[in-house]
């Protein structure tokens, strides 16, 4: 039997400590969050048997078209995801493997996500309201908006609210529709002075968009490279900064004007 060398005794002995690791790793719950396409939802239409939008005091249009708000769907806070769940999601192209923190950046039981969830759904739902009546200099006095998405919680469908609701006032602003009878989908944080902020999870959003029907994808600039990753086949992406942005690419692009690419 030959001789074992000093150094393959100690090279033999430090595998040892890391195949054991590997073994702990394996089995360990790690702290990532599986996500994957979401559901979409038109707010021109209906939700769950309610519209998602309802106006009083004002004058409705009926509209053509659909403009989709997107998500995705993670693994929820609690879950445990191990070594082979993010090894799986790295080569599914279906799914995506995020630090918890990104999905779930406050709180630490479920109930506190989730009360934090639904506090900035009901913010980004001010905001939205806000911003688009501030864009057809309408009073949030005279004008109410109620916002409804069931089972949805968080900000990033604050822009698709504040075109939906521009959309059922004013439409295109000369009596067609934003859309022009597309299914547009889109997604992105408002404020009250209509900035568009970055949302995190586009590469899924962009396929549940194109699952659904759309064919154009609104898109925070921030977020244009994140976006053109995986990029579904028949959807054009339309980067975004501010409302008044978006309002000008949809009707450049009812139009055959101009319009911004990422």
């Amino acid at each position: 039997m030959p001789a074992v060398s000093p150094r393959s005794r100690l090279l033999a002995v430090c595998a040892l400590p890391v195949t054991a690791l590997f073994a702990v790793a394996a089995f360990a719950p790690l702290p990532f969050s599986i996500a994957q396409p979401g559901m979409t939802a038109d707010v021109l239409g209906s939700n769950k048997g309610k519209p998602v939008i309802t106006i009083s005091g004002a004058e409705t249009r009926k509209t053509a078209g659909q403009l989709r708000m997107t998500t995705i769907a993670a693994t929820g806070p609690d879950a445990q995801i191990g070594l082979g769940d993010v090894v799986d999601g790295w080569f599914d192209t279906d799914r995506e493997v995020l630090p918890r923190e990104a999905v779930y950046p406050v709180g630490e039981s479920t109930q506190q996500i989730e009360k934090h969830n639904v506090q900035e759904m009901r913010k980004s739902q001010g905001s939205a309201t806000d911003a688009a009546l501030h864009r057809l200099h309408r009073s949030p006095d005279d004008v109410k908006v109620t916002l409804r998405l069931a089972d949805v919680g968080g900000p990033s469908a604050g822009l698709l609210f504040s075109l939906g609701i521009i959309d059922k006032l004013d439409g295109d602003g000369r009596g067609g529709d934003l859309t022009g009878g597309r299914t547009v989908a889109g997604t992105g944080t408002i404020t009250e002075d209509g900035t568009v902020g970055a949302v995190g999870g586009v590469p899924l959003k962009t396929q549940a968009a194109r699952r659904d029907g759309a064919t154009v994808f609104l898109v925070p600039k921030a977020e244009c490279s994140d976006a053109k990753s995986g990029l579904p086949k028949g959807l054009r992406l339309i980067p975004v900064t501010t409302l008044d942005g978006a309002l000008d690419s949809l009707k450049a692009l009812n139009t055959g004007g101009r319009v911004p690419s990422c």
